[in-house]
């Protein structure tokens, strides 16, 4: 197909380690998706010139200079509390290159609605023995870790799950973001309660086994994609094209983290083990002078008044809007 383009090579989108008890463990981050979908470019049909975003006043209609623009926090219908850059930028998590596991729970513990992205861990900087001990000791044990991170200033809550020869960092949702089921019309968990009869139940778990068969993605395809795929060759082999000039985009720099000194596997995990878990304010200090700087704890958020709870909710939603391009 005229549009379909060589995946990219693997790029390292964030460095640092994983830190539990007082072992470290340098790794990259990698992408573990990417996104194949149709991607519709708005153009200028009289010039064929891109067409990008722009920021408009609402109520005018008239474009805004991004000096005028200031960020506010709706509180009450009506009412925003106007916050300046600088004091949104001091409430950022303070930027650490560390995975800092608080917890290992049941690997089946977890609902997948909770999983939101994941990413490929790999290990760096002669991690890999270490990266393989917890990889098997996750496997062995049938757990997985929760963890803390920062990317790009934002904090995330996130599972590190073994997954054939390597490990995935999947970012999990907090959960507050989940909605309960209390208001849902769902029937009765009670199979009777809810008017299935032993028949009914049997003739329904027989077509679900005809059904079955072993996970292969491959199998399914997004046939949206590849209609507009074969619309797009046959205009192509048509002359049907149109010459459209593309700005420069500009190259994003990826952080880097330095990578953890690794030190002897066992004298740490011993260490971890007197400690039961936590640190000792020896053992911390020790570390201090052998490892990177650790993740510190999140604060826990500060009460608000009930108002703030719907600030809360608004404020997900609106701060997270982007540019999106027309479909």
């Amino acid at each position: 197909m005229p549009v379909s383009k060589k995946a990219p090579a693997p790029r390292v989108l964030w460095k640092g380690a994983i830190s539990f008890g007082l072992v470290h463990i340098p790794v990259a981050l990698y992408s573990a998706t990417t996104d194949h979908g149709i991607d519709f470019d708005w153009l200028d049909k009289r010039s064929m010139d891109p067409v990008g975003y722009k920021r408009i006043n609402k109520k005018t209609g008239k474009e805004i200079a991004r000096e005028n623009i200031v960020k506010g926090v709706e509180y009450e219908d009506g009412e925003y509390v106007v916050l300046s850059d600088k004091e949104i930028a001091a409430a950022y998590p303070k930027t650490t290159q560390t995975i800092e596991i608080e917890t290992f729970v049941p690997a089946n513990g977890i609902p997948f609605v909770y999983l939101e992205r994941p990413y490929y861990v790999a290990p760096i900087n002669k991690g890999a023995k270490v990266y393989a001990l917890l990889r098997e000791t996750l496997q062995r044990s049938e757990r997985v870790g929760v963890a803390r991170v920062v990317i790009q200033t934002k904090q995330h809550l996130a599972v590190l799950v073994p997954v054939g020869p390597g490990l995935v960092l999947n970012l999990l949702r907090w959960g507050a973001d989940i909605r309960p089921w209390t208001d849902l019309p769902l029937p009765s968990e009670d199979a009777k309660k809810a008017g299935l009869t032993d028949r009914e139940l049997k003739m329904a778990k027989q077509l679900v086994e005809d059904m079955s068969g072993k996970w292969d993605p491959m199998e399914f395809k997004d046939e949206f994609k590849d209609e507009i795929l074969r619309l797009v060759d046959r205009k192509v082999k048509a002359g049907q094209t149109e010459t459209v000039t593309q700005p420069e985009p500009e190259e994003g720099q990826s952080t880097e983290g330095k990578g953890a000194k690794i030190i002897d596997l066992t004298e740490l995990l011993q260490r971890s083990l007197r400690n039961k878990g936590g640190k000792t304010k020896a053992a911390a200090n020790d570390e201090e002078d052998e490892e990177d700087e650790p993740a510190p704890r999140a604060k826990p958020a500060a009460k608000k008044r009930k108002p703030a709870a719907k600030a809360a909710s608004k404020t997900a939603s609106k701060t997270t809007t982007r540019h999106r391009r027309a479909a």
